[in-house]
């Protein structure tokens, strides 16, 4: 009888440079072109959003430590759910999965590939975006609607050829999305006096309407890490990455370190520029900002520059997504398609076409797919405490086990990221109790769902 072929893996194809592009490009989305209005308006002053800013990127370089280890110990497809199948067991990690592939990864591609969409439509030449293609009763489909589908399928298209296409095309363009940042800040900083208002003492400024106290300043924290946030995305493509005991804790480090240079600097450039209570009632302060300093032209390189940020977070949410399903099929939790390797493009290609349909049914729903991701916020700070807490089960479960790296600051560290995803996920469920409790809901129908699925397995095992 002939051998039977091998069967297809997926191919460790991102070298460091890709790994933390991957990190950077997919942190940097239109956050932070946009929350330091939020910010100001929660704590209403120049300082406390610097200190909500340096609070947020400290804590994010707190979970990246821990997930380094975590990353560099387990560096398999799936990232977050191998650690909690790994330390709480199969059911834990199908919930964490369940929820990213039902609704927290297609609804983050359909948010950003809409923003993208809304993004461009502040260019003359794309006014037609809002208009309706076709109207069936109260069901509309805008040409909005349908370039978001587009740019979602073509990045899915871009991983579906293979990782190593989609991590050259996250390389490229997070480069060209850091010069742009840089350069808005530069264009702020410079010739400061042309236009009212600015210099050093807006440093100083302070927003009288304000929400003010604790509960301002977590509410700012909270902008600041949404705007934080993807960092984790690396782990998910850990089986792709070269060398990964060392690359994923250089990328990981370096990534969220880079990441926080530029959210300061950035910050710095728009206060600069406007002062605190301009800050608070724009709705777009880095494009009022250089308009203040270039006119017209500065806020459409602006626009251009959150285009281009979108695109690439874009394809780093895509890249991530797919894999968290296919590790779930491999371990026989899933459907079995999913798990398959494309032989000639060895990227999860099942996987990728089924979270790109999920997707673009949210945005055919058009503005009720918000709604969904809204149920997201409070399973996603949930499952970072828990992924979190695994390298406390793993350092004491499996004390030789080899670590190429170890979290810098153990046990402190961890603890401490953890302590905080506690405390904002008490903040989220407060400001925002329906939607967290239907989120808690989403989390608990996956226990029938995975219950389904293992006696599947058990048939199977017993064939």
């Amino acid at each position: 009888m002939a051998d039977l072929a091998p069967r297809p893996e997926l191919a460790r194809d991102l070298g460091v440079s890709h790994a933390s592009a991957v990190v950077v490009g997919t942190i940097i989305g239109s956050g932070i072109f946009l929350v330091p209005a939020e910010m100001m308006q929660a704590v209403g002053s120049a300082r406390l959003v610097y200190l909500a800013w340096l609070v947020g990127g400290l804590l994010s370089f707190f979970g990246a430590l821990t997930y380094a280890e975590l990353g560099a110990m387990k560096p398999q497809a799936g990232g977050e759910y191998v650690y909690v199948r790994d330390a709480y067991g199969p059911l834990g990690g199908f919930l964490y999965g369940w929820t990213w592939f039902v609704i927290a990864k297609p609804a983050s591609v359909a948010t950003i590939a809409t923003g993208l969409v809304r993004i461009l439509g502040t260019f003359s030449i794309f006014s037609f975006f809002s208009e309706n293609i076709f109207l069936v009763h109260s069901f509309a489909v805008t040409w909005g609607q349908l370039v978001a589908i587009a740019a979602a399928i073509l990045i899915s298209v871009l991983n579906y050829l293979g990782v190593k296409k989609a991590g050259e095309f996250q390389l490229i363009f997070t480069v060209l999305k850091v010069a742009i940042i840089l350069g808005i800040v530069l264009v702020c900083f410079s010739g400061a006096g042309s236009a009212t208002g600015r210099g050093w003492n807006n440093f100083a400024g302070t927003f009288a309407g304000a929400k003010g106290g604790i509960a301002g300043f977590m509410a700012a924290l909270v902008a600041a890490l949404w705007a934080y946030d993807g960092w984790n995305d690396l782990n998910m493509v850990a089986g792709e990455i070269k060398h990964p005991g060392r690359n994923i804790p250089i990328a990981l480090i370096a990534g969220v370190a880079t990441v926080g240079v530029l959210y300061v600097l950035m910050n710095a450039g728009v206060q600069y520029v406007l002062p605190a209570s301009a800050i608070a009632a724009s709705p777009r302060p880095a494009s009022d900002a250089v308009a203040l300093v270039m006119g017209h032209m500065g806020a459409a390189i602006v626009s251009i520059g959150m285009a281009v940020s979108m695109l690439v977070t874009l394809n780093g949410t895509i890249m991530s997504g797919a894999r968290v399903p296919y590790a779930m099929a491999r371990d026989g939790y899933f459907f079995r398609a999913l798990a398959e390797v494309h032989p000639r493009f060895h990227t999860p290609a099942a996987a990728i076409v089924v979270q790109a349909v999920l997707s673009i049914i949210l945005l055919l729903l058009g503005g009720n797919f918000r709604q969904l991701f809204s149920l997201a916020i409070f399973a996603e700070w949930l499952f970072y405490m828990i992924a979190g807490s695994t390298i406390f089960v793993f350092r004491w479960r499996d004390p030789q086990a080899p670590r190429p790296y170890r979290v810098l600051g153990y046990p402190f560290v961890p603890a401490l990221f953890i302590a905080v995803a506690a405390v904002l996920l008490y903040y989220t469920f407060r400001e925002n109790w329906p939607n967290s409790f239907y989120g808690l809901l989403v989390i608990l129908a996956g226990v029938p769902v995975f219950s389904w699925f293992r006696r599947r397995k058990a048939l199977r095992q017993v064939d």
